[in-house]
């Protein structure tokens, strides 16, 4: 039986499994980065530089940046245009999925996966217990497929995002074992 540590208990107390294997040479991974948010803008958006660094730092390439209104129209604009881009492997967004009524993320996309990734949701409220405890409740930090892209989307604080990048990073690289996402991107669009 999996037991779930206390609230800021260390790291540590939450095995994560999985490991590197050194042996092998890492796939970089095309990303986009949109920030969801009426009021940050360049300069302002704390959380979209976080996920920057979390992605260049480990090894991938950032293939696309944009800031977009909570407007369910422009966050669907913007994340269809990167889909229909070719250049983007995956898209995260930060911001919009808190529960006050101008954070509409879930709603813009979730109606646009053709397959949602239930577990993020599961791993990313484990992980963000162990930061904020029950205040993880508030989130709806949800992902899935879209036109063979994958869509993470995270709330819009820092250390949300590290904590969803603590749980994205691992799966986005090549070197990952058991397995990984990256492993299956060439068959993501397969009939």
């Amino acid at each position: 039986m999996t037991t779930v540590p206390a609230p800021n208990a260390p790291a540590a107390a939450l095995k994560v499994g999985g490991k590197i294997d050194e042996s092998l040479t890492l796939q970089p991974v095309k990303v986009a980065i949109l920030t969801v948010s009426d009021t940050r803008d360049e300069e302002s958006d704390t959380s979209g530089h976080v996920l920057a660094e979390k992605v260049t730092g480990d090894g991938h390439v950032i293939a696309r940046r944009g800031l977009v209104k909570d407007d369910v129209e422009q966050i669907r604009a913007k994340v269809k245009e990167w889909v229909a881009s070719g250049e983007v492997d995956v898209i995260l967004t930060t911001g919009g999925t808190g529960l006050t009524g101008r954070d509409v993320t879930p709603q813009a996309l979730e109606p646009l996966f053709d397959k949602r990734i239930d577990g993020f949701s599961v791993v990313f409220h484990l992980i963000s217990y162990q930061s904020v405890g029950l205040s993880t409740l508030q989130s709806r930090a949800t992902a899935g497929l879209i036109g063979g892209v994958f869509v993470f989307c995270l709330p819009g604080s820092n250390g949300a995002v590290r904590d969803g990048w603590s749980v994205i990073g691992p799966q986005l690289d090549s070197r990952h074992k058991p397995c990984n996402m990256v492993e299956l991107m060439p068959r993501l669009l397969e009939k």
